[in-house]
């Protein structure tokens, strides 16, 4: 691909190779190949289910551990609400449905009702007058727009997710809440948020002006930090032709590739273990319970893995003459605990490849994500798939991934029990202590292709490997069953009237 000076100046200053873009246009060009699924994971079959009588074991397990430990909380928090207003705004357009009605029928049990009230008093004009006259769509433009709240711009994070008799707290707070009961090293807990640049200093104010209270009411003392995704991750767009996509000043167009660039940001942290979880799966403190409780269950899990997989990692040390016992519990570990099949002719092997084939797969990450049973939602499923190497392991994958026109493939995806919220316990350093280079772990073939528009021009885009999907594709997994309560996300503005996100006040 042929770029101007003006061109490569442009690409230099994004933080990215020219042999980096012309890969991305061989993508755009040949496009991502389908992942082959062997077969969904199931409880019993690559899914834990960890027996009710032994919860408070592992519980104790992770509580003895965790003042030795680094903790961190990593929320990404960066994307825009817009989405979880869209039948708001269409609204806006004149075009209202029973999402619409609800929302205005039920306007008193939003936790950002009062703000909003005191915006229009303060733009000149009165709520209660507004709903009265059934003008909607002047308190949806003090509901979305600058005029008032401005919550169709900003995201999740920095809006009035629940109502408390002390007060209403937005998403954020909710995290440091929950983050003070596992991500609590000594009593300092430790919290990261993902966030786009624009808003940074509206969360950093959040933080400032909060942070003392929830210490004060906790008995903690909080150390958060931010980072923004990286404009060396953004990928560039073309158009349906694959020739780089020009804005109309004539300069390339690059966009933000999706949740799977910050593997570069969680690449920055170095702990012990890292939970992970979106920034809108937040519960009132009544049910928190089980969310915390199963966050320890699965760092309990992750724990009892690593210290099976640093056990064998001594024994297969030294030279490649180990015994044959050896490499029989390292095929058991695979096979019981890391889910992990060998390639086929495996067996046939010579002693020493085999032992090369062992040591490379046990000094990787280590992942515990959470599944619960599948009633709907969108999201990514647990499957057993086959890897470039010929070794067969679980993964999370998309819908995108596998090729649903294929008779077998699509039968494999329907027989999904389970889905996965975003809810991931990671071990991130060696049995040394020394922290892994996670980018070097992901797999490059498991990105997307979307189609987009900008200034009335259709283009394509690329979306990298996603965080918990392609990008973590060569760790260390274990898939253990949680409870659908523990998942509770806001994807619609509709679902903070749901019981979980209404609270019973006096």
């Amino acid at each position: 691909m042929q770029f101007t000076e003006q061109d490569q100046d442009q690409i230099l200053k994004q933080g990215v190779s020219l042999e980096q873009i012309d890969q991305q246009i061989t993508h755009f060009v040949d496009g991502f190949p389908y992942l082959n699924v062997i077969k969904a994971a199931t409880v019993g079959d690559g899914i834990v289910r960890v027996p009710e009588e032994q919860l408070t074991s592992y519980i104790r397990r992770f509580d003895e551990a965790a003042h030795t430990k680094d903790l961190v909380k990593f929320v990404p928090a960066s994307g825009a609400a817009t989405r979880m207003f869209k039948s708001l705004f269409a609204a806006l357009d004149g075009k209202f449905d029973k999402a619409t009605d609800e929302v205005f029928a039920r306007l008193g049990d939003f936790a950002f009702y009062d703000d909003l009230k005191a915006a229009m008093a303060a733009g000149g004009d009165d709520l209660d007058k507004a709903l009265a006259d059934n003008n909607r769509q002047l308190v949806l433009q003090y509901l979305l727009t600058s005029k008032g709240l401005d919550y169709g711009s900003l995201p999740k994070g920095l809006l009035k997710f629940h109502r408390y008799t002390d007060g209403p707290r937005t998403p954020v707070e909710e995290h440091l809440v929950e983050g003070a009961a596992y991500a609590n090293s000594d009593g300092t807990a430790t919290l990261h948020f993902t966030v786009s640049p624009e808003h940074r200093s509206r969360f950093e104010q959040l933080i400032r002006d909060e942070k003392p209270n929830y210490e004060a009411w906790l008995g903690v003392t909080f150390d958060i930090s931010f980072s923004e995704q990286k404009k060396s991750t953004d990928t560039i767009s073309v158009d349906l032709s694959n020739a780089p996509f020009r804005n109309n000043d004539g300069s390339l167009l690059f966009r933000p590739a999706g949740h799977g660039a910050l593997i570069e940001n969680l690449n920055d942290i170095d702990a012990d273990i890292i939970f992970i979880k979106n920034i809108d799966n937040v519960v009132l403190d009544d049910i928190k319970e089980q969310t915390i409780t199963y966050k320890k269950v699965l760092a309990a899990v992750l724990l009892d893995a690593q210290q099976q997989i640093t056990r064998l990692q001594g024994l297969l040390e030294g030279p490649d003459d180990v015994s044959d016992g050896y490499l029989a519990e390292a095929d058991e570990l695979f096979r019981r605990t890391l889910f992990t099949l060998p390639p086929d002719g495996f067996d046939e092997l010579p002693k020493a490849e085999k032992l090369a084939y062992y040591r490379q797969k046990l000094n990787r990450p280590v992942r515990v994500c959470g599944m619960v049973k599948n009633v709907g939602e969108p999201g990514g499923g647990p499957f057993w798939a086959k890897n470039q190497d010929g070794s067969v392991s679980l993964q999370v994958v998309e819908s995108a991934q596998i090729d649903l026109t294929d008779a077998g493939q699509k039968s494999i995806f329907d027989e999904a029990t389970h889905f996965n919220p975003v809810d991931l316990v990671c071990g991130i350093r060696d049995r040394n202590g020394k922290k892994f280079d996670l980018p070097a772990y992901r797999d490059p073939l498991t990105g997307f292709i979307t189609e987009k528009s900008k200034d009335g021009k259709e283009l394509k885009a690329q979306e990298l490997p996603g965080l918990w999907n392609g990008a973590m594709a060569d760790w260390n997994t274990i898939f253990v069953e949680v409870p659908l309560i523990t998942f509770n996300p806001v994807k619609t503005v509709n679902d903070l009237l749901r019981k979980e996100h209404q609270p019973q006040l006096d």
